[in-house]
């Protein structure tokens, strides 16, 4: 099932989902004639696209609107901020081509300060899904929520088998957990020896697929590795943080995010809040923004390709 298909079905069991863009139809494109009225285009204008969803969410409304993640995260933050955040409507924001699947976009059209930007807004959840499978799974307990929320759409096929059902601030356990060798998670007797020489590497989005690569390949050099996808960073799952972090002996966060604001940071914070402390490091756009290529190229030229991730975090150890 593809995002439309999902959020066509949801449209028709929901009388109050109203499907908003800023003329940005491509993954929807067949909604208009399914919902008639309830399809609304306003234009190349996020500004009153979120103000109108705000108007709309007053009224009973759940508005679900669509833009570029860039000029709907930053064009229209005050409106996100003032209008939903502080009112805590249910409007969902669904962010187009965020981070590195902007591509061969430039630095306008990077995305790579939303994360950062968004959960500073009180009540607003964030939302970073995988893959498609993902984004499917998770869209009726988005849309059912009645807080305001930020998604970095993502359609990629799945690069990893999803075992966890999605749940906000519920973080899914993808390899390195103690079940392997002690029956469950909760099972950690005679294992503390593999554990302290574990890495943990702790992701979102689509590098979520990189990171597995990385995994295997270091794997295959004897490098045992906890990987973590946190697929919503607000709410964010402190146990599965704070249980990496007692466990391995490194943790490595990899996003496609300046490293201010984003994972890096959300960790940091999470660690000192519970006063655990553990070896950290980012793998991050830092404060710079990406040479624009196709995908594929971006991922090797700036360092995010599986390969490249096994290489880099292996430099560390």
């Amino acid at each position: 099932m593809t995002y439309e298909d999902a959020l066509r079905s949801l449209a028709a069991e929901r009388e109050d989902v109203v499907v908003m863009t800023a003329e940005n139809r491509a993954p929807i494109r067949n909604l208009p004639a399914a919902l008639g009225q309830r399809f609304i285009d306003v234009g190349i204008c996020e500004q009153t696209m979120v103000g109108a969803a705000a108007g709309l969410a007053l009224r009973g409304r759940t508005p679900v609107v669509h833009a570029l993640a860039t000029f709907l995260t930053m064009r229209a933050f005050e409106f996100i901020r003032t209008d939903v955040g502080i009112a805590n409507l249910p409007v969902k924001l669904i962010g187009y081509v965020p981070g590195f699947l902007s591509e061969a976009n430039g630095p306008t059209h990077q995305a790579i300060e939303d994360i950062a930007l968004l959960r500073g807004i009180p009540h607003m959840q964030v939302v970073c899904p995988a893959d498609e499978t993902e984004l499917v799974e998770a869209l009726p307990a988005i849309v059912a929520s009645r807080s305001p929320c930020y998604v970095r759409y993502n359609a990629l096929p799945a690069a990893v088998e999803h075992r966890t059902p999605f749940a906000f601030g519920k973080a899914e356990l993808l390899a390195g957990g103690y079940e392997d060798a002690a029956g469950g998670e909760s099972g950690e007797a005679g294992y503390e020896s593999q554990g302290s020489q574990r890495v943990g590497l702790l992701t979102y989005g689509l590098l979520v697929g990189e990171a597995e690569r990385a995994r295997v390949i270091l794997a295959a050099r004897g490098v045992p590795v906890r990987l973590l996808n946190l697929r919503t960073l607000k709410p964010i799952d402190e146990q599965a943080i704070l249980a990496a972090a007692r466990r391995c002996r490194l943790l490595v966060t990899i996003e496609d995010h300046f490293e201010i604001g984003g994972l890096y940071s959300i960790v940091a914070e999470v660690l000192v809040r519970h006063g655990v402390s553990c070896p950290l490091h980012p793998i991050s756009l830092g404060e710079r923004w990406f040479t624009p290529a196709l995908l594929p190229d971006v991922l090797e030229h700036e360092g995010f390709s599986g390969p490249r991730l096994a290489a880099r975090v292996a430099e560390l150890l």
